[in-house]
């Protein structure tokens, strides 16, 4: 009987007892530059340098060498505090061409409450503002609190290309969890717009008079996490309560279950909701993870400069326990999970994969750190 139930969970693809090992360390970190203030995301710009977000509010350039610009200017009012600030950031696919950017943030209204906001704009000549800003999404509606903002940003794409519009990430603010179950607002939602704000017309709502046309998927609590996979599909984390962090592949209209199901309790001890881990017509996550790991940022690797058993891992940064998760799967399942950098105890905020191949790291805290993985012995 065991047996038989082991084999139902493998091939549910709910994996939560993967091994987690230490292991050997096979990378060799190098810091690029530190003396950032809580980064949050950065982006790789053609020539090399880097694009940085601080959460207090600050956008930063960073060249080869590791020096920092002074924060550029133009950026809109940001809610600085708790969870809440300058976020992630993207880089459009023609950014060579147009320098056109994405960001998102936490946007106060001026009475005391707050929504995710979604902007674009371009990176002026003079490389010491953003020009043409424009908010293109504003999460509704809007609440007075500091968490659960949620906020990545992917490029979405059709038969593998970018089809000119977005995705967004969207917490449900903690204190509205059960609005992430409700089509007529934007709380734990992930929406797809395009990339003037318009709404696409083969969204999964689009039409519904009962619906909010942005909503792509729904039933998320915190993603923190978005990635495309190698195989054009997108997948997200997201933070559970205690317990239940959970990663998700992503399909339109669907609905992720929270708070009507989870694999964790609530802060108290006490069962989210009924205590379901399961429901029909409720997606179940990929993998999930108890005790919670506080997932954020997450990335493909799609290069060999590892080595070929890395390429194709899934990479998961821990904020609560301050590794990077190397993530290896096997016939779409979760064979084991490698501990990376578990040595420097920092909270792992972003991971991606840059254009030389290589992965490259946010830690959060007060003095951060952007850091190049390199391949162990290649020093």
């Amino acid at each position: 009987m065991f047996m038989r139930c082991l084999s139902l969970v493998l091939a549910c693809g709910l994996l939560a007892l993967a091994p987690a090992r230490a292991g050997a360390q096979q990378v060799v970190p190098e810091v690029v530059a530190d003396g950032l203030v809580h980064p949050w995301a950065v982006a790789f710009l053609p020539d090399g340098r880097f694009l940085v977000t601080e959460r207090p509010g600050h956008l930063r350039l960073i060249d080869a060498g590791g020096r920092r610009s002074a924060p550029l200017h133009g950026l809109p009012d940001v809610a600085a505090g708790g969870q809440g600030g300058l976020l992630d950031l993207i880089l459009d696919a023609d950014f060579a061409s147009n320098r056109t950017l994405y960001f998102c943030f936490s946007e106060p209204d001026g009475s005391g409450r707050n929504s995710t906001a979604l902007a674009r704009a371009q990176l002026a000549q003079n490389e010491r503002e953003l020009q043409d800003v424009q908010v293109i999404f504003r999460q509704q509606p809007r609440v007075a609190g500091r968490l659960h903002f949620g906020c990545r940003i992917a490029e979405y794409q059709l038969q593998g290309q970018p089809d000119g519009t977005l995705l967004l990430t969207l917490g449900e603010r903690f204190s509205e969890r059960w609005g992430a179950q409700a089509l007529d607002n934007h709380l734990g939602k992930v929406v797809r717009v395009g990339k003037d704000g318009s709404v696409p017309a083969d969204n999964p709502f689009a039409g519904q008079a009962d619906a909010l046309p942005e909503i792509w998927t729904l039933g998320h609590r915190n993603g923190q996490g978005l990635a495309l996979a190698p195989d054009g599909t997108f997948w997200m984390h997201e933070h559970g309560p205690r317990g239940g962090d959970e990663i998700n592949r992503l399909a339109p209209g669907r609905n992720y279950g929270w708070p009507v199901i989870s694999y964790g309790v609530n802060y108290d001890g006490s069962p989210v909701a009924e205590g379901l881990t399961a429901k029909p017509g409720l997606e179940q996550p990929w993998h999930h993870w108890t005790p919670s790991i506080a997932p954020s940022g997450m990335a493909f690797l799609t290069s060999s400069r590892y080595g070929a058993d890395w390429r194709g891992n899934l990479f998961v940064g821990s904020l609560k326990f301050g590794y990077l998760d190397r993530i290896e799967m096997a016939n779409g399942q979760v064979v084991a999970e490698h501990k990376l950098l578990a040595e420097r105890g920092q909270r792992v905020r972003d991971v991606r994969q840059g254009p030389d191949g290589l992965l490259y790291v946010l830690t959060d805290a007060a003095d951060g750190e952007l850091i190049r993985l390199l391949p162990a012995g290649s020093r």
